[in-house]
């Protein structure tokens, strides 16, 4: 259209291009209505259809998959674009592909929910052009329906075999020395090599004949594990797009799964201001189910949350001996102070778990260069900060209470081969 815009300009001064620029309008014409017709014709051109998963894993990469089949009797060139969830603002999506006749592809697109709940897409649209590629068609398929976003579950299997195996240093875990047997016993076998000759069982050797025979001992079962999250507002600090209160869910579930997986009881606990959940710890088969409906709509709130709450909730529901596993952040000492007679309450009874965040931002400031003046002022006091979240675990320590920090992105594997550590060190 450009050339034939100037061959007309060029007309003025040479007359006789006027009518080779007419000719080219003509055909340019006749072009464009050629492809109309090809591309209008057909009733049925394309199909297209969305393939979502049955339910997407927060925080982690999900694969969504589109299927298009050509019926087109030439090699058409397409554009797909997807009405997504509002909320995800994904507005720069765009697929373009070329379909022989009659071929039929998939095409895949990896998405990362950030938060929990039930999210709804809209209409499906492909854009189809002939090789002459002078119209567009719009091809419209109506595709509404939606998706729930649950706690992310997809680290799970990895988890579970992490579960089963009693030695977490061979797989590039933290080794644990254990120290002493379990209260329950398992089996009698043959002496091997680099075992503990204090297991010998010298009755049962006795009557093999001199062949030695040692004691084996497994990880006492069916012990309480409660996960506690904190919905208060320190809870709400988010981290590439996650919330801490997210982090925690997704840890939550992790550590339930594995927890259930060895045979012990896992429960649930969260609070806030003045209200709280508690689900009694249990190993039964739905208990992953109902932990998993009590993490869907969980949610932070704005107001500083009751630790005597919670003391008293625990004290209440939870009578026998636990591990807690508390998923709470502290930005300070002073912070710590104000909690710290209730958890201090709380561990003379239980094993009390403290699991807090370690500020990843912060830590960038702290470990840059300092250019100038206010750098150096910005890095002096995110290496303040930095230090302080270390003199929290001392001070937790100091009193009996475990204590781990971690960054968010680790904090489900972390949280697991604490738990393992504690299991392996036989502590409740």
């Amino acid at each position: 259209m450009a050339a034939v815009i100037f061959l007309f300009v060029l007309s003025y001064p040479v007359p006789f291009l006027f009518n080779i620029a007419l000719l080219a309008l003509v055909l340019l014409a006749c072009a464009g209505l050629f492809d109309y017709l090809i591309l209008f014709t057909k009733r049925t051109p394309v199909s297209a259809k969305r393939i979502l998963p049955e339910k997407l894993s927060n925080g982690d990469e999900n694969v969504m998959y589109w299927e298009i089949v050509n019926h087109y009797p030439f090699r058409a060139a397409m554009q797909l674009m997807d009405e997504f969830p509002e909320a995800w603002q994904i507005r720069d999506f765009k697929l373009k592909f070329l379909l022989e006749t009659d071929e039929k592809t998939t095409l895949q697109y990896i998405i990362r929910p950030k938060n929990r709940g039930e999210y709804f897409f809209g209409d499906l649209y492909v854009f189809v052009k002939t090789p002459l590629q002078l119209i567009i068609r719009r091809k419209t398929f109506s595709a509404k329906e939606s998706v729930k976003v649950f706690p992310g579950f997809l680290l799970l299997r990895q988890l579970e075999f992490m579960a089963h195996i009693k030695d977490p240093g061979n797989i590039g875990y933290k080794q644990v020395r254990k120290t002493g047997h379990s209260l329950e016993f398992e089996q009698i076998r043959e002496y091997v090599s680099g075992d503990d000759i204090r297991s010998i069982n010298w009755k049962a050797t006795g009557r093999t004949g001199g062949q030695m025979m040692i004691n084996v001992y497994t990880d006492e079962k069916s012990q309480q594990i409660y996960c506690i999250i904190d919905k208060g507002r320190t809870m709400k600090m988010a981290f590439e797009g996650l919330s801490l209160l997210d982090y925690a869910v997704n840890a939550t579930l992790s550590i339930s799964s594995v927890a259930i997986t060895r045979q012990d009881r896992a429960g649930f606990i969260s609070f806030g201001d003045k209200t709280g959940d508690f689900l009694p710890a249990n190993h039964r088969a739905t208990q992953m189910a109902g932990i998993v409906q009590a993490l869907y709509n969980l949610d932070t709130r704005f107001l500083e949350s009751d630790f005597g709450f919670l003391h008293k909730l625990i004290k209440t529901n939870v009578t026998q001996r636990s591990l807690l596993i508390l998923f709470t952040n502290f930005e300070s000492l002073t912070a710590l102070g104000r909690q710290l007679p209730y958890l201090r309450n709380i561990a003379k009874k239980h094993l009390l778990l403290v699991v807090f965040f370690e500020n990843t931002s912060l830590q960038t400031l702290a470990s840059g260069q300092a250019g100038s003046i206010e750098r150096l002022y910005e890095k002096v006091i995110a290496e303040k900060f930095v230090l302080e979240k270390k003199l929290i675990v001392k001070e937790l320590q100091q009193y009996g209470i475990a204590a781990l920090l971690t960054t968010p992105e680790k904090l489900s594997v972390d949280t697991v081969n604490k738990y393992l550590q504690i299991k392996a060190r036989r502590e409740i």
